[in-house]
């Protein structure tokens, strides 16, 4: 089984993100992440299911401000009957024109509806996620027209709860680390290796590094 699963059976049975021993470790190894920690608290994320719905809604907040996200998600969650779990199957009977007068842009049904192929298919069930590896996760995911490695990476912690992911490619938690430390925001590539120093806690490293930016007074913990 992938590694603290038994643990991130319970942060998902809750809802909740708390990871105190991750965060604990890593104030242990580094004076200034302990100050970071000192300053913003905790995580305690509500973790959202690992089902077809929860995936097409990323693919519907990829790159869109919250608001309006939110705003044309409802619209789409509108289309189906009240009260019950997004279904692939129905998702595929319906128009694209259909989605399109909700707000969705094309690619974004075109990614939503290739999803859904794949579910209906049987290539893989996000209720399954929970016992596989990021791997299997990730390229399961990333077979999907429009999901790149970052959205899987998304899944992984915020729908799953993964402790050990590194999301590279996102440009806030490089600035974040680059105000973190204190020095220019590297590329993704060089990105990558920068991480290996939080494992096997990435995923809180990288929510420390999203935190950070909204932390005006940061002094490098000095």
């Amino acid at each position: 089984m992938p590694g603290d699963l038994k643990g991130l059976r319970f942060f998902v049975s809750k809802r909740y993100w708390r990871p105190r021993r991750a965060v604990q470790e890593l104030s242990g190894r580094d004076p200034r992440f302990a100050a970071l920690v000192a300053q913003v608290g905790t995580p305690s994320v509500e973790l959202r299911d690992s089902t077809f719905g929860a995936v097409a809604r990323s693919i519907a907040y990829q790159q869109l401000a919250g608001a309006a996200a939110s705003a044309i998600w409802a619209r789409v969650l509108a289309l189906f009957p009240e009260g019950e779990a997004l279904d692939p199957v129905a998702f595929l009977r319906k128009r694209d024109a259909t989605y399109r007068k909700a707000g969705l842009s094309g690619a974004k049904t075109k990614s939503m509806k290739s999803l859904a192929r794949h579910v209906t298919r049987g290539d893989f069930d996000p209720a399954n996620f929970y016992d596989q590896s990021d791997e299997e996760i990730t390229a399961a995911l990333t077979k999907v027209w429009g999901i790149g490695e970052w959205s899987a990476q998304m899944h992984l912690i915020f729908s799953l709860g993964r402790l050990d992911v590194w999301p590279a490619l996102d440009l806030g938690v490089r600035t974040g680390w680059a105000k973190f430390q204190r020095c220019k925001a590297p590329d993704a590539k060089k990105f990558i290796p920068l991480g290996d120093s939080y494992r096997p806690y990435r995923s809180v490293a990288a929510w420390y590094m999203w935190r950070v930016l909204d932390v005006e007074d940061w002094d490098g913990g000095d």
